[in-house]
């Protein structure tokens, strides 16, 4: 398990903020336990910090749970499988096969390619450079070896892995109904993979499957849009 007064919010220093969940005072000790109790939030503003500061400490406690669970058959599939989606590898081998059927097949591959496209720019480009959330720090949260993969030098908010992911299985899935409760079930394990090898908060993982529903919508809506122009002509995606 994680030492409480070492495992901060992903500046890899003490914990800056005690009444966040990770050690040090009880926000909400009253009297009777000897601590002085937190002052009430003032007006939207305050509600908002206490609500964000409230979710960074669960955030947090999810991320350490995780870390300190000792799951030695998982850890060496999760490593190999958080590996094996850098780049959407998976997804574009799952679109190059789709891509070798006509119709709907090859439909899906379309829409999929173009989601993760959309997902990976939106993660990559916009989101990582506008929150710049540190990446956890995996050596005070003690995540053992065996499930370490390179850490990103990018942001860790949200997590380009799993929008990816999941926009792929969401315009798949939508193309083509057979094929969406394996890519899902795969798009899951991703995700979850990027925090049981520690590069990810739970929240990253949260905001990047969003993200990836969203950049999904956006790709179905486009193909349809195209193949709509061109269907006249017979050159739509066949």
């Amino acid at each position: 398990m994680t030492d409480p007064k070492t495992h901060g919010h992903g500046d890899g220093g003490q914990d800056r903020d005690p009444g966040s969940g990770y050690g040090g005072q009880d926000p909400d000790r009253g009297s009777g336990y000897g601590g002085a109790r937190r002052k009430e939030p003032q007006g939207w503003a305050g509600t908002a910090r206490a609500v964000l500061q409230d979710l960074r400490a669960v955030d947090g406690a999810v991320y350490a749970a995780v870390a300190g669970t000792s799951t030695p058959t998982l850890d060496a599939a999760l490593r190999r499988l958080s590996t094996a989606a850098d780049h959407s590898k998976i997804s574009f081998s799952v679109a190059a096969l789709l891509a070798l059927a006509p119709g709907r097949p090859r439909r899906a591959a379309l829409v999929g390619a173009g989601a993760v496209a959309v997902a990976s720019a939106s993660a990559n480009l916009l989101g990582k450079r506008l929150v710049r959330r540190p990446r956890p720090d995996r050596e005070a949260a003690r995540v053992v070896a065996g499930r370490h993969v390179p850490m990103p030098d990018s942001a860790s908010f949200p997590s380009g892995h799993t929008a990816s992911a999941v926009a792929f299985a969401t315009a798949v899935g939508a193309t083509l109904p057979p094929a969406a409760a394996p890519l899902w079930a795969l798009a899951t394990a991703v995700a979850y993979s990027r925090v049981h090898t520690g590069v990810h908060y739970p929240g990253d993982v949260a905001a990047g499957a969003v993200l990836g529903v969203a950049s999904a919508a956006a790709s179905l809506t486009a193909v349809a849009s195209w193949t709509a122009a061109r269907g006249a002509g017979g050159t739509g995606p066949r």
